[in-house]
C-alpha cells in the first residue's frame, strides 16, 4: 500500500526533527561499526501452518484451542502466516536496511514428539530455506531454539518443566538444530524470557501448563509457592547441558556464540528510604537475577537464599560444576518499560505483584500510591520510561561484569481503530517517539561503557501477542488479519533511515 503525498511530506520533515538526535557533535556515531540492527519474532506468534507439513502440537497450540484463555478467542492457527510468506517478510528486512533477524525455531515442528518421535524432515527444510534466503540477503540469523512453546508430548509424558527428564530432550533437540542449522548460524539463544514463562505458567496460571495455587489464579492444579523454583531449577540445567554441548562438540567447527534471553524490568525504588531501595534490588533478584545468577555466577542470589531458605531447590556438586563450566557468551535484553518497587518487609503493603514471600515482598508495578514512572500507554503493562533502558543495561553491565549484551526486543504495543483509514494505519508517531526515545539512552548506556552489540525491534510485523490475541499491535508493518497483507507505517521508514544513518557513521569513523 502506497503512502499518501502529505504524510511523506510529514514524514521526511519529522526525520529530519528525529533523525540525528544520537548522532554525536563531531558527527559519529554512538553504536559500534559492526552493531547488529534488526527485527524479532518467535515461531508461535509468526508461522502459523500449526499443523502442516508433520509440525506435532505445542503447548501453546492446545491452550489456545481452550475457551476464555485468550482475550479475542484466537489462536495461533494462521498467525501472520510467515511460514508460507517469508520470502515477502525477508524482502521487508532487505528494505529496511536490517542486517540481522531474530526468529525462534518450533520444537513441535522440528520434533513432534520430542525424543519419543522421529525427526520432520519438513520442519529442518523450511528453517534451512529461511536461513538460506536471509543469507541471500546479508541478514544474519539470530536463533532462539525455543520462545515459550514445547511439544504438548512432553507436557503430556512427564509434566514438562516440572520433570528433570526436559532437561535431556532439550539437550536432545538442541544438538539436532546445532547439527542442521549451526554451519551457517552463529548467534544462538536457548530461552526466551525463563523468567515470564515460568511465572505466567506455574505461579499465576495464566499461561501453559496453567499451573498454580488458589490464592494466586485460577487453577485446577499446581502449587504457587513451589512449583515455579523446581521448573526454573531443570530449565537453568537445560540451559547450562546445551550450552556444554555447544561448547564442547561444535562451538569451535561452526565459530558461534550461544546466550539466553531475559525479560529485564527496571525497578526504580518508589522512595530514598533504604528499605524501598533494597526492596528494589530483591525486585531484581525474583525476578531476572533469579535465572541470570546461576548460570553466571553460580548460584541464586543471596536475597532468595534469605527469604526462601530450604524451599529453593538446592544445586547438587555436579550441578555446581555443570554450571561453573558452562556459562554463556551473551545475554539478550528484553526491555519495554520500568517498574517502582517498594517494600513489604517493614511497611504495609496491599496484595499485587511482587508483594508474597515467593517473590520477594517487593510490591511491583508502573503504579504505585498515585505515583506513575512514565507516561501511559494503551497497554496496561507498559509505561514510557526511556531511562530505565539506560539503568537496565548499566546494571547488567555491573553484576555481570559487562558480558556482552544484546538488545534483543523492545518496541510499543497500540490498539487499532475500528474501522481505521489509511492515516491510522501508517501513522504511528509514539512508535518513533518511544523507540528513538529508548535508542537514545541505550546510547548513554553505551558512550558510558556498556558492551551492547546490537538492537532488535520488536516487532517487524503486527502478530500474535499471546493471551491478548490480535488486539494489540506492535509491528512496524500492519497486518490486516483477513487478507494478511502487510503495510508499511511510519515507523519502518523511520528505522530505516536510523539503521543506515547509523550503521554509515559508525562504520566511517571506525576506518
Amino acid at each position: 500500500m502506497e503512502f499518501p503525498l502529505l504524510l511523506l511530506l510529514f514524514f521526511s520533515l519529522f526525520f529530519n526533527a528525529t533523525s540525528h538526535m544520537l548522532l554525536l557533535k563531531n558527527n559519529t556515531s554512538p553504536f559500534p561499526c559492526n552493531f547488529l540492527f534488526g527485527t524479532s519474532s518467535s515461531s508461535y506468534q509468526f508461522e502459523g501452518a500449526f499443523l502442516s507439513d508433520g509440525k506435532g502440537l505445542s503447548n501453546w497450540d492446545v491452550f489456545t484451542h481452550k475457551p476464555g484463555t485468550i482475550m479475542d478467542g484466537s489462536n495461533g492457527d494462521i498467525a501472520v502466516d510467515h511460514y508460507r510468506r517469508y520470502q515477502e517478510d525477508v524482502d521487508l528486512m532487505q528494505f529496511l536496511g536490517a542486517n540481522t533477524y531474530r526468529f525462534s525455531l518450533s520444537w513441535a515442528r522440528i520434533l513432534p514428539k520430542g525424543k519419543f518421535g522421529k525427526v520432520n524432515k519438513a520442519g529442518i527444510d523450511y528453517y534451512n530455506r529461511l536461513i538460506d534466503a536471509l543469507l541471500q540477503r546479508g541478514i544474519e540469523p539470530f536463533v532462539t531454539i525455543t520462545h515459550y512453546d514445547i511439544p504438548q508430548e512432553l507436557e503430556d509424558r512427564y509434566k514438562g518443566w516440572l520433570s528433570p527428564k526436559i532437561q535431556e530432550d532439550f539437550k536432545y533437540y538442541a544438538d539436532i538444530c546445532f547439527k542442521n542449522f549451526g554451519d551457517r548460524v552463529k548467534y544462538w539463544v536457548t530461552f526466551n524470557e525463563p523468567n515470564v514463562a515460568i511465572v505466567r505458567g506455574y505461579r499465576t496460571g495464566l499461561w501453559p501448563p496453567q499451573r498454580c495455587s488458589a490464592s494466586f489464579g485460577n487453577c485446577s492444579h499446581g502449587d504457587s509457592e513451589t512449583e515455579p523454583f523446581i521448573a526454573a531449577s531443570n530449565l537453568i540445567l537445560s540451559h547450562a547441558s546445551v550450552v556444554t554441548l555447544y561448547r564442547t562438540k561444535y562451538q569451535k567447527k561452526q565459530g558461534g556464540r550461544i546466550g539466553i534471553v531475559m525479560n529485564a524490568i527496571w525497578f526504580e525504588p518508589l522512595s530514598n528510604s533504604r528499605e524501598d531501595k533494597l526492596a528494589a534490588e530483591r525486585a531484581q533478584s525474583f525476578f531476572m537475577n533469579w535465572f541470570l545468577d546461576p548460570i553466571i555466577l553460580g548460584n541464586y542470589p543471596e536475597e532468595m537464599h534469605e527469604i526462601l531458605g530450604p524451599d529453593l531447590p538446592s544445586f547438587s556438586r555436579n550441578d555446581k560444576q555443570k554450571l561453573k563450566t558452562s556459562g554463556l557468551d551473551f545475554i539478550g535484553v528484553n526491555h519495554y518499560t520500568s517498574y517502582y518497587a517498594k517494600d513489604c518487609i517493614f511497611s504495609a503493603c496491599e496484595p499485587g505483584k511482587g508483594s508474597s514471600r515467593t517473590e520477594g515482598f517487593a510490591l511491583n508495578s508502573p503504579q504505585i500510591n498515585g505515583f506513575s514512572i512514565g507516561q501511559p500507554t494503551e497497554l496496561d503493562w507498559l509505561y514510557v520510561h526511556p531511562e530505565g533502558m539506560e539503568k537496565i543495561v548499566t546494571y547488567i553491565k555491573n553484576r555481570y561484569n559487562n558480558t556482552p549484551m544484546f538488545i534483543t526486543e523492545n518496541g510499543l504495543g497500540t490498539l487499532e481503530k475500528p474501522n481505521p483509514t489509511i492515516e491510522d494505519i501508517i501513522n504511528d508517531v509514539k512508535r518513533v517517539e518511544y523507540l528513538s526515545s529508548y535508542l537514545d539512552s541505550l546510547a548513554t548506556a553505551i558512550r558510558k561503557g556498556a558492551n551492547v552489540r546490537g538492537y532488535f525491534v520488536w516487532s517487524l510485523l503486527d502478530n500474535f501477542e499471546w493471551t491478548y490475541g490480535y488486539t494489540i499491535r506492535f509491528g512496524l508493518h500492519r497486518v490486516d488479519y483477513a487478507t494478511l497483507n502487510r503495510t508499511r507505517r511510519f515507523s519502518a521508514l523511520w528505522y530505516k533511515q536510523f539503521i543506515a544513518q547509523h550503521t554509515n557513521k559508525a562504520c566511517l569513523s571506525s576506518s
